[in-house]
């Protein structure tokens, strides 16, 4: 039990990270948060939640989302200025609790990240098969559209667009993150204008009622809200990866919480803006599809703004997948890095700065994923992931603080200890909310992690065996 719990040291991560080359500034972490965060969980899910479980009031699940995101946020922000290591969750948790807590939330990590890459992949096919093939009239056949659980073989075009990401991965993140600057302000020019033009289109008869009575759901009548809520945490995981990347960025301590906390509000911003419209042009009944934005304009016979939106849609998509799978490999990359998986995945290529190795396992099972399970079981699978890193990051503020061998000249959260508890409480609370399905396969996933940890991850795990 001692040895479980054995505690990483900062310096030993930084000594092991000194082959990532720090070339992130504040800006390149905006960019590469926006352009995760504002991805599939903008172009897609506002029209599910509203039609499933808040109608109108779906803008409000946003930004109770948001709000909490945000406070998060700040404890990520506090731990990568005090840990500027690769790892994210994983490597906070393995120097605050102990390597048994990093490792749990590092598989966690894993299926949060590697679900959410193959999320995108997936809303990117059904924008890119409906919008672009279909208008050009050439039709993949059905049982290349879907994956075996929706009565095909698989999702082709998932498959080819993350195998596309990751080769972008691999020409390093001074270049991903070129091409992310200038797909996000696409991006943001066409929600903008969605936002603009869809205004005009509101009809006040699809606000009545904003939070229509069958939703209302145990605890408070704000079931249908919270549920609605814990599901697009999906959508504010982009901060999160962000913390993957603090070995890659220049002046950490203080261009973290820049990258991070912008983030968060740049999003909440959109989303809430975004959903408020889409739910004014279109019945929150009619919007369960996974094309919501481009429907909405083909309901009010804008077809030139449909196409306008296909486009935003797949360039935030495809930026999101980029972030993610970059976060995602560096997860990998520090779990092999420490021994707790194999040590071939925490290699680097001296030549590029990228664990190439990690690069690949990383995007070979997002493309599988991708290919065979369809959006909305990935996206409630996601969520409690990520919920229950937000749990742990938020409480470890507190021995974090504690910690005196640990020197943070940079962001520090405020109102402590108050908001860390507030916002693990918090965390917790959308954890309870969400799907008793989705609870049970995490537990789940998370058995099958202890297990491989008692396997293999502590008898190899480089803290284990120092003297």
């Amino acid at each position: 039990m001692h040895n479980m719990f054995k505690k990483e040291s900062v310096e030993n991560f930084v000594r092991a990270d000194a082959g990532l080359k720090r070339t992130l500034t504040a800006k390149d972490l905006i960019g590469l948060g926006v352009g995760a965060v504002v991805g599939t969980g903008i172009f897609i899910l506002p029209g599910h939640e509203a039609a499933s479980h808040a109608g109108p009031a779906v803008a409000l699940a946003f930004l109770f989302a948001a709000i909490l995101a945000g406070v998060v946020g700040m404890a990520y922000a506090e731990f990568s200025s005090a840990m500027p290591v690769a790892g994210s969750a994983y490597s906070f948790g393995s120097v605050v609790y102990g390597e048994i807590i990093g490792w749990i939330l590092g598989w966690g990590l894993i299926l949060e990240y590697f679900l959410a890459v193959s999320a995108e992949a997936t809303g990117f096919a059904s924008y890119f098969n409906n919008n672009i093939l279909a208008a050009i009239g050439f039709n993949i056949p059905k049982v290349l559209q879907n994956g075996p659980m929706q009565g095909g073989i698989v999702n082709i075009t998932g498959v080819v667009i993350t195998l596309l990401v990751g080769l972008l991965a691999l020409m390093g993140t001074n270049f991903s993150k070129k091409i992310e600057n200038f797909a996000v302000l696409v991006k943001i020019g066409i929600i903008l204008l969605f936002i603009v033009v869809g205004v005009f289109y509101i009809k006040s008869s699809n606000y009545v009622p904003f939070y229509p009575k069958q939703f209302h759901t145990t605890p408070f009548g704000l079931g249908g809200i919270s549920t609605a809520a814990a599901t697009v945490f999906f959508a504010f995981m982009g901060f999160d990866a962000l913390a993957s990347n603090s070995a890659e960025t220049i002046n950490p301590n203080k261009n973290m919480a820049k990258g991070i906390l912008g983030t968060v509000l740049i999003a909440a911003v959109l989303y809430v803006g975004f959903s408020l419209v889409l739910t004014g042009m279109v019945h929150y009944s009619l919007l369960n599809v996974d094309d919501p934005a481009a429907l909405a304009f083909s309901m009010v016979h804008l077809n030139f703004m449909n196409k306008a939106i296909t486009i935003g849609a797949l360039f935030g998509i495809f930026t999101a997948m980029v972030t993610m799978v970059i976060g995602s490999s560096r997860l990998v990359y520090s779990l092999g890095r420490d021994g707790l998986i194999s040590k071939k995945m925490g290699k680097i290529n001296y030549k590029t700065g990228i664990p190439t190795s990690a690069v690949w396992l990383a995007v070979i099972i997002q493309a599988i994923f991708a290919g065979i399970v369809p959006l909305t079981q990935l996206v409630s699978l996601i969520n409690a992931g990520t919920l229950v890193a937000f749990t742990f990051i938020s409480f470890g503020i507190i021995p974090l603080r504690h910690r005196k061998d640990i020197k943070n000249t940079g962001y520090k959260m405020p109102l402590y200890p108050y908001l860390p508890i507030l916002a693990g409480l918090m965390s917790i609370y959308f954890i309870i909310m969400l799907p008793n399905v989705t609870k049970i396969a995490v537990v789940g996933w998370l058995a099958i992690g202890i297990v491989i940890y008692f396997v293999y991850g502590i008898h190899h795990s480089r803290l284990q065996n120092e003297e």
